[in-house]
């Protein structure tokens, strides 16, 4: 997030740390990414990490609610370092474990901390465009993760829509976006209004191929998936390909991943010589779609409740015009 937190005391943070044996001399807070918040550390020593503090009332992915969020986020973490173990420290950013062998800790009810390695390279962002020599290395490292074999705590990825409550209940009653919980709130109400009838129809649309997916869940092949891996989610691009932000690790088709990955055949038909697994078109759509619907919901979720205007919100505001767009003009017409 670009908001640095009022709610997070930093002191209280820098004491948790000491589970993992750091000493912070300084914690900067580090205005990247969405969803959660980051700082680097500096040690006297002269070694950096990279600290992430979740917000587990807003990860609908891994659980619904604080309590479920954190369960599911511990499994996440957990997954991801014994990925590193397996896959070893060139293909991915792990999680470090405390002197318990922990990967998470709670901070509050609310928020947990994850600590990384600093790692001092470029990344890309959401929505870069990677040269196909880049896309390549990006497929092939996706069939590297796709024929590892799953950690035993690796969460399963659920058809459907975890947000989807969100988005029901602002359809059915545009209205609750009142002026005074914020400087979106009416603003999405007018674009719920303007495009229900076509979001309407594109929910029908998502619903079929939930049901569809969930019929066929027995003979699907599923694998342990990134769920996020766009440009935003590597380090050094093109070179190294370091995938990083494991909380949406789970076993599902390798379609979840694909489809973010490129659309390009030779990328795909490069994807089933490594592994033998002829990507689905159908699939890949679903979870193009997906996607935009999980854009939409986590936006909604944002601007139902009283918000300011900030860096944060205009982000979320920007992202939920575009996956309206993509879900009204893409998949209704």
């Amino acid at each position: 997030m670009k908001d640095r937190p009022t709610d997070i005391d930093e002191t209280v943070l820098a004491a948790t740390l000491g589970a993992w044996g750091i000493e912070p001399v300084t914690l900067t807070h580090a205005p990247v990414g969405f969803g959660d918040h980051h700082w680097v550390v500096a040690e006297s020593v002269g070694r950096r990490t990279f600290v992430t503090v979740a917000d587990l009332a807003h990860k609908p992915h891994c659980g619904r609610g604080a309590a479920e969020a954190w369960v599911g986020l511990s499994r996440a973490m957990s997954t991801a370092a014994e990925l590193e173990s397996a896959l070893g420290e060139a293909a991915l950013v792990a999680p470090l474990r405390t002197g318990d062998g922990e990967t998470l800790l709670r901070l509050t009810d609310r928020y947990a901390v994850s600590v990384f390695p600093y790692v001092d390279a470029p990344t890309g962002h959401f929505g870069q465009v990677l040269d196909p020599g880049a896309r390549r290395i990006l497929v092939e490292r996706l069939a590297q993760l796709h024929t590892t074999q799953a950690p035993l705590m690796t969460p399963v990825h659920q058809p459907g829509l975890p947000g989807r409550p969100v988005i029901e209940e602002a359809l059915t009653d545009p209205g609750r976006f009142r002026a005074e919980s914020g400087p979106y709130a009416q603003r999405c109400q007018a674009l719920l209004t303007t495009n229900y009838a076509a979001l309407r129809r594109t929910l029908g649309h998502f619903d079929e191929g939930t049901a569809q997916l969930a019929s066929d869940a027995s003979d699907a092949a599923t694998v342990v998936t990134h769920g996020e891996p766009h440009p935003g989610n590597i380090l050094d691009p093109g070179g190294r390909t370091l995938l990083v932000d494991w909380d949406t690790v789970a076993l599902a088709p390798p379609e979840r991943d694909l489809w973010l990955a490129t659309d390009a055949p030779e990328d795909l038909s490069r994807y089933a010589e490594l592994t033998g697994h002829h990507p689905d078109p159908a699939l890949l759509a679903y979870y193009e779609l997906r996607w935009a619907l999980d854009d939409m919901a986590a936006a909604l979720d944002i601007f139902g409740a009283r918000h300011p205007d900030t860096a944060d919100t205009r982000q979320a505001w920007d992202g939920l015009v575009d996956a309206v767009t993509a879900l009204t003009e893409n998949h209704c017409r």
